[in-house]
C-alpha cells in the first residue's frame, strides 16, 4: 500500500512539473500578445527611404528561385546583392560568388553573409536580408531601428500537411509584438531582415552556428542597446514542400537555437528553457488533460489540475485560430483548421523533439519550389509572378487549393 501511495505521489510530483514547465511558456506568450505587444507600431514611421537599402539575398545556385525574388522587389531599390555560392545569372542585380578557399569560424550560410561582410561594398544606412525564397510585399521604406523584422506569410506549395503547420506556426509568432520590449529579442527571421550596415560590421557572422539570423540579434544585443521594431509586412516565403523537408527544417532551427542559447543572460534561460520544452514536447500536452481525469477525484489539487491542464489545450487552438486570421482566412474555413490543430501540433513539434534528443550541426537548405509551381498551385496565371500580378491573390491565399482534398494524401 506504501508503494503505491508513493508512486501516486511521484505520479503527481512528475505531473505538476510538465505543467508548470509548459503552462509557464504558455503563460509568456499571454503576457506578449496581449500586455508587452502594447505600443509595438508606434515607431513605425518610414524615416528611410528605398533608397537607403541595399538588398542581399543568400543562395546557394538556386536561380529561378531567386529570380522571382528579384523580380518582387520594390523598383525603387536600386542596390540588389545576390550571395551566392556558385555562378548565376540574375537580372536586376550584381551576383557576387563567395570563394572555395574562404575560410572562417562560419560555416554555410554563415560563411556566405560573413565574406560578404568583408568584400561586399555598401554604403547604404541598411542591410536587408533575404532568403532566397523571399518574396516582398508593401515594402515602401524603413523605421530608425537598428534590427527591423518583417513577418512572414508562407506560401502554399503543393504539401497541405505543412501548409498547416505554417499557419499553426504563423499564430504562434505573434508573439513577436511584443520582442520589442525585450532586451533581447527570443529568435529572428533571416528570410527578411534589415539591420544597420555598422551594426552589421561591428558584430559580424564569424561563429560556428546553424542559426546565424537569431545569433546575430543576440551577439547584436548583447553588447548594445539594440532597438528593435516589427514590421507586419508579411512577406512571402515557401511553405517546405514535403513533411520530410519540414522536419528537417524544424530538427535544424531547435539545435541552432539550444546550441546558442549560451548567449542568453541567466534572467532569459529559464524562460528559454520552458519554450523549447513546450515546442518540443506539446504533443504531449492533451495527455496532460487526460490524466487528470484518470486520477482518483480525491487527488489532491485534482480539480486545480484539471481545469489548467484543459485551458493548455485550448490554447493549442488559439495559436491556430490567431494562424487563420494572419492568413485572412474565411471564417467559414475557421472550423476546418482548428479541427486539425492536433495534426498540425505534432507534426509541427516532431522536428523540434528530434532536435532536441539529437542535434543537428550542418546546415542543409530547405527544399524550394520555382515560380511556375507556386502559380501552379495557387491558381495564378503562368508568368504572374515575374510580371508583379497576382499579388493581391498570394494575402488571400489559396483557401479552395488547401480546401479541396484537405484529407487526401499529402505525397
Amino acid at each position: 500500500m506504501t508503494d503505491i501511495v508513493s508512486l501516486q505521489g511521484l505520479l503527481a510530483i512528475f505531473l505538476w512539473t510538465a505543467l508548470l514547465v509548459y503552462g509557464l511558456s504558455s503563460l509568456w506568450w499571454v503576457v506578449e500578445v496581449t500586455v508587452l505587444s502594447r505600443g509595438w507600431g508606434q515607431n513605425s514611421e518610414e524615416v528611410w527611404g528605398l533608397d537607403d537599402i541595399q538588398v542581399r539575398v543568400l543562395t546557394i545556385d538556386a536561380e529561378p528561385v531567386v529570380q522571382q525574388t528579384v523580380n518582387a522587389l520594390p523598383d525603387g531599390i536600386a542596390d540588389v546583392r545576390v550571395i551566392a555560392e556558385a555562378d548565376i545569372n540574375i537580372d536586376g542585380a550584381q551576383v557576387h560568388v563567395v570563394p572555395d578557399d574562404f575560410d572562417c569560424n562560419a560555416t554555410n550560410k554563415g560563411r556566405a553573409v560573413e565574406w560578404a561582410r568583408r568584400n561586399v561594398d555598401a554604403d547604404k544606412e541598411y542591410l536587408l536580408y533575404l532568403d532566397e525564397d523571399t518574396l516582398v510585399t508593401g515594402l515602401t521604406g524603413l523605421p530608425d531601428a537598428d534590427f527591423i523584422q518583417f513577418t512572414e506569410k508562407p506560401i502554399y506549395t503543393g504539401s497541405r500537411l505543412t501548409y498547416l503547420c505554417e499557419v499553426f506556426r504563423t499564430g504562434y509568432q505573434f508573439e513577436q509584438l511584443g520582442f520589442h520590449r525585450l532586451s533581447y529579442p527570443l529568435y529572428a527571421w533571416g528570410g527578411g531582415f534589415a539591420i544597420r550596415r555598422e551594426i552589421e560590421q561591428e558584430v559580424g557572422w564569424d561563429v560556428a552556428t546553424i542559426t546565424e539570423d537569431t545569433n546575430l540579434i543576440w551577439r547584436a544585443a548583447k553588447n548594445r542597446d539594440l532597438t528593435y521594431q516589427l514590421i507586419d509586412a508579411r512577406f512571402r516565403n515557401q511553405a517546405p514542400p514535403s513533411l520530410k523537408s519540414m522536419i528537417k527544417q524544424r530538427r535544424r532551427w531547435m539545435s541552432g537555437t539550444v546550441g546558442d542559447d549560451y548567449l542568453l543572460p541567466p534572467l532569459y534561460r529559464p524562460l528559454y528553457f520552458t519554450r523549447v520544452i513546450a515546442w518540443a514536447f506539446s504533443p504531449f500536452v492533451p495527455l496532460l488533460a487526460i490524466s487528470s481525469y484518470l486520477l482518483p477525484g480525491t487527488a489532491p489539487g485534482i480539480g486545480l489540475y484539471s481545469l489548467l491542464s484543459t485551458a493548455l489545450l485550448g490554447i493549442l487552438f488559439v495559436y491556430m485560430l490567431f494562424g487563420v486570421v494572419a492568413y485572412r482566412k474565411h471564417p467559414i474555413l475557421w472550423p476546418i483548421f482548428l479541427i486539425l490543430t492536433p495534426l498540425a501540433v505534432i507534426l509541427h513539434s516532431v522536428g523540434a523533439l528530434w532536435g532536441v534528443v539529437s542535434p543537428v550541426e550542418n546546415f542543409e537548405v530547405t527544399e524550394k519550389v520555382t515560380a511556375d509551381v507556386i502559380e501552379q498551385a495557387n491558381d495564378l496565371n503562368q508568368g504572374a509572378l515575374a510580371e508583379h500580378e497576382g499579388t493581391d491573390r498570394l494575402l488571400r491565399e489559396s483557401d479552395d487549393e488547401f480546401e479541396e482534398g484537405i484529407f487526401t494524401d499529402d505525397g
